[in-house]
């Protein structure tokens, strides 16, 4: 099989999180005998089959190269690839230009177009744009996406997840963007049911993110606290404000019993999250952008991964990755309880910091072995190589069906 990939995110921009299970779905389709060709923007290019398509030489977003507009990226894929009819399927993970371009592609051919949806693009904008211009960033990002894809399904105001305009202008993009698939993959059922609430009338096929097996290659042991240890925590994310790094900063403030937080990655928060803990004398430390190896090691010492989100992920990296360690996870957010295994994790009362902080100063420590051998005892569960079964599912899915038009 030949497939196109098209997204706006890949390694190592992203260098943990969704940008790494593309990666590793590619090279597990690849050592099943499927070529499969990535395009994406900025990336360096010496991995093989990846298309490095024309992208802003300085405009950033959460510190990720963006792709031109996408009529330059189409132009530009078929001088590359003037057989690009010959793919056997298009898969899109992004709404974004590269990935609006790899749309508008497949309907143009007349190819079977899968669409994965990752994000809450509504709660991005809703916790990352101050305030005066929220509506104006919806209103601009909507009527641009409306120019390349149609909007055939609209979406007012509602009391379920567009409680305000400028929500359901980003619900209204989301939406329409997986209209347009012929196969839409969810990596969570509760996504799955919000897009389908909101009029999205394609087929769901329901595939797990995955951990690239070559990332967790050593064998990782049970953990164990003592009573009265140190409580070693990791946070394997972005610091940004949809991730919440500083509501659990806050709880951790408010902790009592001895602790030690290890903060790995980038983003918007970083520097208001070093002056919190600065001001406050948190037992804090700060790594920025590692390598995963590296990220992977402190995970082995660690005796929770931390998860402050809330309706925002729908199957987030952090919590798969602790899973493939057999790290106990903490989290806030009831939809992730679909995500990881019974009795593996600590989940918070609500999001507030105090209902995290009571969480956390709560839990018996010999409950860590306990939740860490229901880890180990599922990990395989979420690696790559078991979720390429039902990828493949979708793609002859999507292969058998009459490609939609768009």
């Amino acid at each position: 099989m030949r497939v196109a990939i098209f997204t706006d995110i890949y390694a190592p921009w992203g260098s943990g999180g969704i940008a790494s299970s593309i990666k590793a779905q590619k090279l597990e389709l690849e050592k099943l005998g499927h070529e499969v060709v990535v395009f994406c923007p900025g990336f360096d290019a010496r991995e093989k089959n990846i298309v490095n398509v024309p992208s802003h030489r300085w405009l950033r977003i959460n510190k990720s190269v963006v792709a031109k507009r996408p009529g330059v990226v189409e132009e530009f894929v078929l001088r590359k690839f003037p057989d690009f009819m010959k793919f056997d399927v298009v898969h899109v993970h992004y709404e974004a230009s590269c990935s609006l371009a790899g749309t508008r592609l497949a309907r143009r051919f007349g190819l079977p177009l899968v669409q994965t949806m990752h994000g809450r693009e509504d709660m991005a904008i809703a916790l990352n744009v101050s305030h005066p211009f929220k509506y104006i960033t919806a209103s601009l990002m909507n009527y641009m996406h409306s120019k390349y894809l149609p909007h055939s399904i609209r979406i007012k105001r509602d009391k379920f997840q567009a409680p305000t305009c400028m929500r359901a202008k980003m619900w209204e993009l989301m939406v329409n963007q997986a209209e347009c698939a012929d196969v839409v993959i969810t990596p969570s059922r509760h996504f799955a049911r919000k897009l389908e609430h909101y009029g999205v009338s394609r087929p769901f096929v329901l595939v797990s993110n995955g951990v690239s097996s070559e990332l967790v290659q050593a064998e990782f042991s049970e953990r164990k606290l003592e009573d009265g240890a140190v409580l070693k925590m990791i946070w394997n994310s972005r610091l940004s404000r949809e991730k919440r790094i500083l509501p659990f900063l806050q709880a951790v403030a408010m902790l009592n019993r001895p602790y030690l937080l290890h903060v790995y990655g980038d983003g918007n928060e970083m520097k208001a999250a070093k002056k919190y803990v600065a001001e406050h004398g948190l037992k804090v430390k700060f790594y920025g952008m590692c390598k995963r190896e590296k990220i992977l090691r402190s995970m082995a010492e660690a005796h929770l991964s931390v998860l402050a989100s809330y309706n925002f992920d729908n199957q987030p990296m952090t919590l798969l990755e602790a899973e493939a360690t057999g790290l106990p996870v903490f989290f806030c957010d009831p939809n992730m309880l679909e995500i990881v295994p019974t009795d593996s994790y600590i989940i918070a009362g609500g999001p507030e910091a105090v209902a995290m902080a009571i969480a956390l100063e709560n839990f018996e420590s010999a409950k860590i072995a306990k939740m860490s051998r229901q880890m180990l005892k599922n990990r395989a569960k979420v690696l790559q190589e078991a979720q390429v079964g039902d990828l493949l599912s979708a793609y002859k899915l999507a292969m058998g069906k009459r490609p939609q038009a768009c």
